[in-house]
């Protein structure tokens, strides 16, 4: 596999009004690096939705979901700063994965509000395209194979469980058994792979990391303008 790769490539078809814009979900694992491909997208002009940053605000001290998390699950799972214990809440889901369905069911609809106003917001600026940063691409069931379509392309950030191992323990003071619990959680290597118009493989340098999404730029921006 090389080490930037196009697989089944389409034209784009998202319509919003009468503005053509071409909306890309970016994915990856836990620590593929899809954060960095991101930044480095944002850098060349697109618009950046990050659904990670998004879940992470409503769930922070005085965020959105905090009350109806403290209603659903006691203030156990409230740290003392007010944010949500995320220790504590990955553990409960962990041993009662029920509660994991509890959880969605009070921040996915936050997260899906925000992230339509800041797609509306960042249309009025005229980007080459959007990226929407999301982890469980293929998981949530909420982004491929809808109608209208949501996504015209998916960027898949490709990296080793080693690789995804190494870089989120020199990121955390996780250990290794939890970040393996949370990559069983999410969909197989293989998966993400076949549902990829794009793969960026990270297996180098920051620097060529850089270089493969400079690539993945020019290729978006010349499939918009077909």
């Amino acid at each position: 596999m090389d080490s930037f790769q196009t697989n089944h490539l389409k034209h784009p078809s998202v319509i919003d009004g009468d503005k053509p814009i071409l909306r890309v979900g970016l994915t990856g694992g836990i620590g593929s690096g899809k954060s960095e491909v991101a930044n480095f997208l944002g850098k060349l002009g697109a618009a950046i939705i990050d659904t990670d940053a998004i879940s992470h605000q409503i769930t922070a001290s005085s965020g959105l979901a905090i009350p109806a998390i403290r209603q659903q699950f006691g203030e156990k799972m409230i740290a003392p700063d007010g944010s949500l214990d995320r220790h504590k809440m990955r553990t409960l889901i962990f041993d009662n994965p029920s509660s994991k369905l509890a959880l969605e069911n009070i921040t996915h609809p936050l997260i899906r509000k925000i992230t339509e106003d800041h797609a509306s917001a960042a249309l009025q600026q005229n980007p080459p395209y959007i990226v929407f940063v999301v982890p469980l691409l293929l998981e949530s069931g909420n982004w491929l194979g809808q109608t209208p379509k949501k996504i015209d392309y998916v960027v898949v950030v490709d990296s080793t469980e080693d690789q995804q191992l190494l870089r989120v323990q020199s990121r955390s003071n996780m250990d290794p058994l939890s970040i393996e619990k949370i990559i069983a959680t999410q969909a197989k290597r293989e998966e993400r792979l076949a549902a990829a118009d794009y793969i960026i493989k990270n297996d180098e340098s920051l620097a060529e990391l850089e270089k493969k999404t400079a690539q993945l730029h020019e290729s978006l921006v010349h499939r918009k303008n077909l």
